[in-house]
């Protein structure tokens, strides 16, 4: 009784407090305005006197005065916030409350108060703790192993930096696939006050695998309980996530429920949304202890220097080997553990709301959270399944992920202003390069995509490759955009040795893109060929920025620098193989020409052998490429030596030669500078040449390129005169260059050129 008078004199006074601080607020201001009781009059700004001392003290008090004005308004914005918060701890809320399933404690549903800090814990006490500060770090801990898992954490990072206020520091435990994927994509995404630290998934295998773990995650399921051992010692709390999380709000509120904490707790969960854990599911379903429902284990709140004091690590250990004596394996990975700990000391958890861990498993209960909560936190795919899980509101929870799993990353790459980021040495470099270049340039746009950082995600899909024992194996590297996904299927009937793909495209494409390779038979059936996705930003193609990428990222020694247009002939792969032997590339500076033809058929039968393809050239159904459009581009190849040839032979350089070739894997990039269309292959070859390559063509091998629609950069190259202004510039430029870095010898391209 005393408790309930004592609440309602704190809402009167609260409400008298809003009522009368306004009113006195604007008495004092209006009083402020009279000197000696009589008004003092503000004639316009124009009016005044125009001495500096006079213009300095008038601005001085405007100042003072807007200053007293927001102090005023942010007292009335604390207060009616207190107002609020007592009103919904009034005796009629809680009750509504108790009638819930799942648990809202007090305070956790009003996103105002958990931004402004203002926080409860599980008593009635209405105390403003303290807030999350404005450039408060907020740490972050993901397990994540492999190419699927790698993708789906950025859908849940895309989440978290889209409604995020604070810096972040993501903490990884990852095997080596995924530290490679994410490092990469995490470099060239270049998101402002945004840290990542790496840990060896595969070094802490020995702290969990002597746990018998049933569950899809496989071992990597169990590496959250180490997580006090794993990360730094001076680290006091984190968030853990599962990859399969999306985020609807700011991570921040989440981590102001730290603050709730009291006495031992020192683990934050959401009470498991299904009936697992009591043992009714099916007949003979026996599952591991847990309180109640007991928790689940996608969002954790650790603190972990208390879990280290109360020697968690010891804690958890000897509960997994007891039950393990009776259960002989876990279902549910991480998450038996920890709710078997739970069981026998139910003081270590707070109970989060339910809203922050919306759980759309296949037995999942869930809907009894929403249904009762509009303000929706955090969802959950916890099913295997995960998009397919069946559930009557699935489509509103697929929605919601879609739009972060096809937004665009680059605008994510917005300063959190007021906050002071660590020195980023490649952001740095980048924006000293860009200040060098001159704005008013008419080739300012060529110029600056060379420099331009694309976010790239190496390996989308499953990649497997096996090391051949010969060490002659090659890769054929490629590029493409969105336009020639059909040519995929093909070119992997064509080639069945590895491959390496860098494909443009933007957020949206790269799920198409991964809708049409899972739907293809032929794609699915492939594990070594490696796609990699460098994301849309700016006007131009990124040509040789592709290839280098897929250059970059090739398995074997030796690699096959194609376009995606050509088709390889039947056995090219094995044929290339022994030509490597053959010709000792190892141990020689060779470029080993494959021929280029083309056909203007879209339907062709296609040559089985180079009889075939000699019968097909004649009859006009193939032509020698680009036979009338760029002739100088493969003439240097020697199609009438080539008719009759059985065996190698050497061709000399010549200006605008760019045939297609097999080198080592050591070769020089292609130069960044040539973007869309023009010049990319030409000098590339110009600067093997220069590096005393030999240019050796292959007697029995070819490619044929396949009919399509002229590319949109090929378009502007011929329509827009100083797109082809701006390319001359670059070609001179790169000649400059060639001469600089190489010498003397380098002057015959010069003069090539001049009389080409």
């Amino acid at each position: 009784m005393l408790g309930i008078c004592r609440g309602r004199r704190k809402f009167l006074a609260a409400s008298l407090t809003v009522l009368f601080v306004p009113a006195i607020t604007w008495i004092y201001l209006f009083a402020g305005s009279f000197e000696d009781g009589k008004p003092v009059s503000l004639p316009p700004l124009e009016s005044q006197p125009h001495s500096p001392r006079y213009m300095a003290s008038s601005q001085q008090e405007r100042e003072s005065l807007e200053v007293r004005m927001r102090e005023v308004e942010e007292e009335n914005r604390v207060l009616r916030k207190q107002l609020s918060l007592a009103q919904s701890r009034s005796p009629l809320h809680h009750r509504g409350n108790h009638s819930k399933t799942f648990s809202m404690e007090e305070g956790t549903g009003d996103s105002e108060s958990l931004r402004a800090g203002i926080v409860a814990g599980n008593s009635s006490e209405c105390g403003q703790q303290p807030a999350v500060e404005k450039c408060e770090t907020i740490h972050v801990a993901i397990v994540c192993a492999g190419y699927n898992a790698s993708r789906d954490v950025v859908t849940l990072v895309k989440s978290v930096l889209f409604h995020r206020r604070n810096p972040l520091h993501f903490h990884l435990i990852a095997d080596a696939i995924a530290k490679q994927i994410l490092a990469t994509l995490f470099q060239t995404w270049m998101v402002p006050a945004v840290r990542i630290d790496f840990y060896d998934a595969d070094e802490l295998k020995s702290e969990v695998s002597w746990i018998p773990n049933k569950h899809y995650s496989g071992i990597y399921g169990l590496m959250k309980l180490v997580l006090t051992k794993t990360l730094p010692s001076n680290l006091e709390r984190v968030i853990v996530l599962d990859t399969d999380i999306t985020f609807a709000t700011d991570i921040a509120e989440l981590w102001a429920v730290f603050h709730k904490f009291k006495g031992q707790q020192v683990l934050g969960l959401v009470e498991n949304q299904s009936d697992w854990y009591l043992g009714n599911l099916w007949k003979n379903h026996r599952p591991w202890p847990a309180l109640g429902r007991g928790y689940n284990t996608g969002v954790i709140l650790l603190l972990l220097d208390k879990l280290r004091k109360m020697k968690w690590e010891q804690m958890w250990r000897l509960t997994a080997e007891r039950e393990l004596m009776s259960m002989l394996s876990t279902s549910l990975a991480d998450q038996d553990i920890f709710n078997a700990v739970i069981k026998q000391n139910p003081f270590l958890v707070y109970q989060l709301p339910c809203f922050w861990n919306v759980q759309l498993s296949d037995h999942t209960r869930s809907e009894q959270c929403y249904r009762d909560v509009s303000d929706l936190k955090v969802i959950h795919w916890n099913s295997p399944k995960k998009l397919r899980v069946k559930n009557k509101h699935v489509e509103f929870f697929r929605n919601l992920y879609l739009t972060f799993l096809e937004y665009d990353g680059n605008l994510l790459r917005r300063e959190l202003f007021g906050c002071p980021s660590e020195a980023d040495v490649n952001s740095e470099n980048l924006q000293k390069q860009l200040s060098e270049l001159d704005e008013d340039d008419l080739c300012y746009e060529f110029r600056r995509e060379r420099f331009t950082v694309h976010r790239t995600h190496l390996y989308f899909l499953h990649y497997e490759y096996e090391h051949a024992s010969d060490n002659t194996d090659v890769t054929l590297v490629a590029q493409l955009s969105m336009d020639r996904l059909q040519m995929l299927e093909a070119i992997c009937k064509h080639w069945e040795g590895p491959i390496s793909l860098a494909l443009y495209l933007s957020d949206a494409e790269a799920q198409q893109f991964l809708r049409y390779a899972q739907g293809s038979e032929v794609l699915m059936s492939r594990h070594n060929v490696g796609y990699h996705i460098v994301y849309k930003e700016g006007q131009f193609y990124p040509v040789n920025l592709l290839r280098n990428v897929a250059m970059k990222h090739i398995s074997t020694p030796y690699m096959f620098l194609s376009d995606i247009d050509f088709l390889p002939m039947y056995g090219l792969y094995e044929y290339l193989r022994k030509s490597v032997i053959q010709l000792d590339l190892a141990n020689t500076k060779k470029a080993l020409i494959v021929p280029a033809f083309e056909t203007l058929r879209y339907r062709l039968s296609f040559p089985k052998s180079k009889a075939e393809l000699l019968s097909m050239l004649d009859m006009g159904t193939l032509f020698t490429f680009r036979y009338h459009v760029w002739t100088k581009g493969h003439a240097p190849t020697n199609f009438a030596k080539w008719r009759t040839a059985t065996t190698p032979y050497r061709v000399e350089w010549e200006a605008d030669f760019e045939p297609y070739v097999v080198v080592r894997k050591d070769c020089p990039e292609y130069d960044r500078r040539f973007v869309g269309f023009g010049w990319n292959k030409v000098a590339h070859i110009m600067e093997l040449d220069a590096q005393e390559y030999e240019f050796t063509v292959l007697p029995n091998a070819y490619m044929i390129h396949m009919p399509h629609a002229p590319s949109f950069d090929i378009t502007k190259f011929r329509s827009n005169k100083q797109y082809r202004v701006c390319l001359k510039t670059l070609k001179e430029e790169f000649q400059q260059d060639m001469s600089r870095h190489y010498g003397f010898a380098a002057l015959k391209y010069l003069t090539a050129e001049n009389n080409s």
